[in-house]
C-alpha cells in the first residue's frame, strides 16, 4: 500500500440523539418521494442539475471508474424526438412484447405507451453505462458496471427529492435509440431516463403502500 496514494478522512462525530434525528429526518424525506408523470413545465435552475449529478458523481463504484454518463437534454426538439421513439418502442412492449402478468401489474399504475412526459418536463437525464473506457491508453475495463450505476442513480433520485423536485425512472426497453438521438460513443448503453422537474399543479401519483421494515429487513442480532 503506497502511503501517497491516500489521505486522511475527514468525519464528523454526531452525538447519538443527533444521529438518530438525522436519519429520522432523512427518512421522513425520503418517504415523499413518488414517481411523477405530471410536470410543470416551470423552469428549473441548471445549477440544481448540475449539484444534483455531481451529488450522483459522488456514489461509490467499481474500482473508482464511475463507469456512466449523465446527459441532460433541454432541448425541445430532442425531447420531441426523443419521446416519438420511445412511444414507438413503448407501443409494441404494450401490444406483444409484455406478459399478461405484467400487464395486468400495470393496471393499477394506469399507464401505456403515451408518453407526455418526455417533452413536458424540463430537463431530461439519460443515464448511460459505460461497459469500458476508450483513451488514449486504449481500451480498458470498468467493474461491477451495472452496481456502480445503479447505486449513482440512487444518490441522484434522494438528490433530486432533496432539492424539492420530481422524477420519474422511464425505461422505455430497448433503449438503443437513445445513443443514437445523442450520438453516444459505442461504449456506453442506456440505463434509465429520468424526466426532472416540479409537479404539475394537478399531478397525481398511485395509491399505493410501502413495504414495512420487518418486510424488507432482517436483522442478525
Amino acid at each position: 500500500m503506497r502511503e501517497e496514494n491516500f489521505v486522511v478522512y475527514e468525519h464528523e462525530e454526531l452525538s447519538e440523539e443527533e444521529s438518530i434525528s438525522r436519519s429520522e429526518s432523512f427518512y421522513s424525506e425520503m418517504n415523499k418521494r413518488r414517481s411523477v408523470r405530471h410536470f410543470s413545465q416551470k423552469s428549473v435552475p441548471e445549477e440544481v442539475i448540475q449539484n444534483i449529478i455531481k451529488t450522483a458523481g459522488t456514489a461509490p463504484s467499481g474500482a473508482h471508474k464511475q463507469p456512466y454518463t449523465f446527459c441532460v437534454v433541454s432541448n425541445d426538439e430532442l425531447k420531441s424526438k426523443i419521446r416519438k421513439m420511445a412511444e414507438q418502442e413503448e407501443f409494441i412492449n404494450y401490444n406483444g412484447r409484455m406478459s399478461d402478468e405484467w400487464l395486468d401489474d400495470l393496471k393499477k399504475f394506469g399507464t401505456d405507451h403515451i408518453k407526455p412526459f418526455i417533452e413536458d418536463a424540463p430537463y431530461l437525464i439519460i443515464v448511460f453505462k459505460k461497459s469500458y473506457n476508450e483513451g488514449e491508453e486504449g481500451k480498458t475495463r470498468n467493474y461491477y458496471v451495472n452496481e456502480s450505476v445503479g447505486i449513482a442513480v440512487g444518490f441522484l433520485l434522494a438528490a433530486i427529492q432533496n432539492a424539492g423536485l420530481v422524477a420519474l425512472t422511464h425505461t422505455p426497453s430497448p433503449m438503443n435509440f437513445l445513443a443514437e438521438v445523442l450520438g453516444r460513443p459505442k461504449n456506453e448503453r442506456a440505463y434509465l431516463n429520468i424526466p426532472v422537474g416540479y409537479p404539475h399543479s394537478s399531478a397525481n401519483v398511485p395509491k399505493i403502500e410501502r413495504k414495512e421494515l420487518d418486510e424488507i429487513a432482517q436483522f442478525y442480532r
